[in-house]
């Protein structure tokens, strides 16, 4: 009886189905141009099929497991369809309604930031990769970043940021310079105070004694004479030094020099033997010799 019923029930929805088919409108077909669309609101409601037929790629061509080729095919449906409303959109402009292109979306790469699409035609959106399509072989290296370049500092960046605490001078205005010096500057001073005073000490008994016509002590007067002693030796020092400086700049001559009257004859003696090389023979320098042997003519 069950199965009687199941039966009926089964044939009564196929029949309540096609009637519902019968009733319904034929389906409309998207025209292939967008010009042909005269309605405002029919270029709407294509541009939101084909909306809706894009988001349902997008979101197909997530899965990274359909393969490459799947991929690859996906992506390029999308990017017609892209185009595709993009020739909408401009209908509708046409035909009075919103401009949707003011607020289309971006490309951005792996790490979500916004890329900039070439296109060269100029006319609409470029070709873009969407989900998976972004990882292929090939695709990924288009939304890599290249490596910055460290850009090699010039002379004159280098020397800009030189400035006076490059070379310490500004080391005394955080005051730790002062502090850490402070107890050698006291010690210092005080060494100094004292060995003044003690000169000073020692050369008014110098004069003391001078006047008196007392005799110092042998090691009062080394104290006195000490700093003396050492700007003598100085003077000393400097005067050698200076001395052995002027014996080197001087110049001895040990072999005797030709003045200028013996180096004029021997120039010309030089020019006279060339020339009788070049147009005397043989026998004329041998009869001028025999010449010079009878006169007894030395040159």
């Amino acid at each position: 009886m069950a199965r009687n019923e199941e039966k009926a029930q089964s044939m009564l929805n196929r029949f309540i189905t096609l009637k519902a088919e019968e009733k319904k409108k034929p389906k409309e077909r998207r025209p292939y141009l967008a010009s042909e669309c005269r309605d405002l609101a029919e270029a709407d409601k294509w541009r939101q099929q084909i909306m809706r037929e894009i988001g349902r790629k997008v979101a197909e061509i997530q899965n990274e497991g359909l393969g490459e080729h799947r991929l690859r095919d996906l992506n390029d449906e999308i990017n017609k369809l892209i185009r595709e409303k993009s020739h909408w959109e401009r209908r509708i402009v046409e035909l009075g309604g919103p401009n949707y292109t003011k607020h289309s979306a971006k490309m951005t790469d792996l790490d979500g930031n916004i890329v900039d699409v070439p296109n060269p035609s100029g006319r609409g959106p470029g070709y873009r990769y969407f989900g998976a399509a972004k990882k292929l072989p090939g695709v990924r290296e288009l939304f890599e970043k290249p490596p910055e370049l460290r850009k090699r500092r010039t002379r004159y960046d280098i020397y800009k940021r030189i400035d006076a605490s490059y070379y310490g001078y500004r080391d005394d205005e955080d005051g730790v310079l002062e502090r850490v010096e402070a107890p050698a500057e006291v010690k210092m001073r005080a060494e100094a105070e004292e060995e003044w005073r003690r000169m000073e000490e020692i050369r008014r008994e110098a004069k003391k004694a001078v006047k008196s016509g007392e005799v110092v002590s042998v090691g009062v007067l080394k104290d006195l004479l000490f700093e003396e002693e050492e700007d003598v030796v100085e003077e000393e020092r400097r005067e050698i030094e200076r001395e052995k400086i002027e014996k080197e700049r001087e110049f001895v001559v040990h072999v005797p020099l030709p003045d200028e009257k013996e180096i004029e004859k021997m120039v010309v003696e030089r020019k006279k033997m060339e020339l009788l090389k070049k147009y005397a023979t043989e026998d004329l320098v041998q009869e001028q010799n025999e010449a010079k042997a009878l006169l007894n003519i030395q040159l």
